[in-house]
């Protein structure tokens, strides 16, 4: 396998006099293989942590340990889940999984890869700060070398949390961690821009008052715009910030690691991406009766030797 690592100038804040992120190549026609000495969970959260102190990477979202094989596949250096991809994927709407399922997805995740996995750990599977810290216990003892806590409260007339109470969770979270040997990395994330409240001045308040709560990688997804990123980014260095990209954007990893990003996760995208190839085929089937759509299909074979 084939890494070609890119580095830029210096960042627009001054962080970083350089910045480095790797695109990589999977050697042609070669099949996945599960290392033979597999990494420990220390091992993993080491290598996440590490990732997080310089350049710019891609952390990429399986919805099963297909999907996560695949992409292991492929070079990158860590995955993670994606709330809304494993929740299609057994037939519910996103934020509609219990939290035991939740962790079930999470042990059979890290058991799975190689890879450093981070939670999607939706908004703590609790509303209050004591419920959040025993989930993250639970979910940091599957062996997750992150996890996010969302301060979204599902609730259409009061969607986000009062800052008051959403801080209170990251704490507990937290704690949960620290309890745990804390060496699970606590990202903190900030929905506004996802349910109806895009002011970038209240995310940033919170973003920062979730890093001063113990959150040591910061998220605003929904975020798009150049302006919007920088003034994250600069508002809460030298903490590392998370850059969703969900669909098609004129941004790409040069740009993105030049506005000082340091990873990006792609939500959804990607079981969204494959829900369209099977929906266009079995729609075409169901239609007109013909299977044109099978020969954009990946090949069983290719298949067979990746699980193989």
């Amino acid at each position: 396998m084939r890494s070609d690592v890119i580095m830029l100038d210096a960042d627009p804040h001054g962080c970083h006099h350089r910045r480095s992120f790797a695109f990589n190549v999977p050697a042609p026609d070669r099949a996945f293989a599960m290392t033979t000495s597999r990494p420990s969970v220390a091992d993993k959260r080491r290598a996440f942590r590490a990732l997080h102190t310089s350049g710019c990477f891609v952390i990429p979202n399986p919805w099963d340990i297909g999907s996560a094989l695949y992409l292991q596949s492929l070079g990158f250096k860590a995955l993670a889940t994606t709330s809304s991809g494993f929740a299609w994927s057994q037939g519910h709407a996103d934020n509609h999984i219990t939290r035991d399922v939740a962790l079930a997805h999470l042990r059979a995740m890290v058991a799975a890869t190689d890879l450093p996995i981070n939670a999607d750990f939706e908004s703590g599977f609790a509303r209050d700060a004591k419920g959040v810290g025993e989930s993250v216990a639970m979910a940091v003892a599957t062996g997750v070398a992150g996890l996010s806590i969302e301060d979204s409260t599902g609730d259409p007339a009061h969607p986000l949390f009062d800052l008051d109470v959403a801080v209170a969770r990251m704490r507990a979270a937290r704690q949960a961690i620290d309890g745990a040997g804390g060496d699970t990395l606590l990202v903190g994330r900030s929905e506004g821009f996802f349910v109806g409240r895009p002011d970038i001045d209240e995310t940033i308040r919170r973003l920062k008052a979730y890093a001063d709560a113990g959150a040591e990688c910061l998220y605003a997804p929904g975020i798009r715009t150049e302006e919007h990123i920088r003034a994250v980014v600069a508002a809460v260095a030298p903490k590392p910030v998370n850059l969703l990209v969900g669909g098609t954007t004129p941004l790409d990893m040069k740009s993105i690691a030049a506005m000082g990003v340091r990873r990006v996760s792609v939500g959804g995208a990607l079981a969204r991406s494959a829900w369209g190839g099977f929906m266009r085929a079995a729609k075409s089937i169901a239609e007109t009766g013909r299977f044109d759509a099978f020969a954009d299909a990946a090949p069983g074979a290719e298949l067979n030797r990746l699980f193989g």
